[in-house]
C-alpha cells in the first residue's frame, strides 16, 4: 500500500528568524484532497558529552515557553547549510567550553513528525579538553556534570522532560553497556 500524501501547493502564512509556518494543500493516499500543517525549521545538533568519570555535562537554561529552567544536553540549531557534524563541534564548545577527540554519530531524531520537519543529529563525545565557553549573546546558561546512571534516573523519573535529551541519554547509556563508547 502506498501510505504516500502529494503536496498541491505550498502556502506560507508565517516567515520568521528560526520558522517558517506553512498550510499546505495535499492528497491524501486516496486522491481526496486534505491541508496540512507544517512547521519548516532548519534542524539541529544535540550531543552527549562524555566525561573520563562517566558523567554526561548537561546545560541548564531558561526557555521561554515553558517559563522554567530546562536540564539539557548541548544542542543548537543549524545554520543554513551548515553541515551536523561541523555545527556540534561548534556547539560543544560554545555552550560547554569543551572539545572532543571522539564522536560518534548517534542517529537522527524527529521531535514532533505530525507537524514540523525538524531534524535533530546525535552525536556521542568522549575523551574532552577543556577550552571556554563562548555562548550566543542572547544565550544564559550553566554547566552541569551527571553522572550517566543518575541521567538514565532522571529521565525515568521525568525530571528530565526535553524530548531530545531523554532519547540522547538511553541510546548512550545503551551503547556504554555494550561497550561501544567511552
Amino acid at each position: 500500500m502506498d501510505l504516500t500524501e502529494k503536496t498541491i501547493n505550498k502556502n506560507y502564512v508565517f516567515n520568521g528568524r528560526i520558522i517558517n509556518v506553512r498550510c499546505d494543500d495535499a492528497l491524501l493516499p486516496d486522491g481526496k484532497p486534505c491541508t496540512r500543517e507544517v512547521v519548516e525549521h532548519p534542524g539541529g545538533v544535540c550531543l552527549a558529552p562524555l566525561t573520563d568519570k562517566g558523567e554526561l555535562i548537561f546545560v541548564r537554561q531558561y526557555r521561554y515557553p515553558y517559563s522554567e529552567v530546562v536540564p539539557e544536553l548541548p544542542a543548537g540549531k543549524l545554520e543554513k547549510g551548515e553541515d551536523p557534524f561541523e555545527a556540534g563541534k561548534r556547539e560543544l564548545e560554545e555552550e560547554t567550553g569543551f572539545t572532543a577527540e571522539n564522536y560518534l554519530d548517534c542517529g537522527k531524531f524527529y521531535p514532533s513528525p505530525g507537524y514540523c520537519g525538524e531534524i535533530i543529529h546525535f552525536y556521542a563525545v568522549w575523551n574532552l579538553n577543556a577550552t571556554q565557553m563562548h555562548p550566543d549573546e542572547d544565550e544564559f546558561l550553566e554547566v552541569e556534570k551527571i553522572p550517566v546512571e543518575k541521567a538514565v534516573e532522571m529521565v525515568l523519573n521525568n525530571e528530565i522532560r526535553d524530548g531530545k535529551t531523554q532519547a540522547l541519554v538511553l541510546k548512550v547509556a545503551a551503547l556504554i553497556g555494550k561497550g561501544k563508547i567511552g
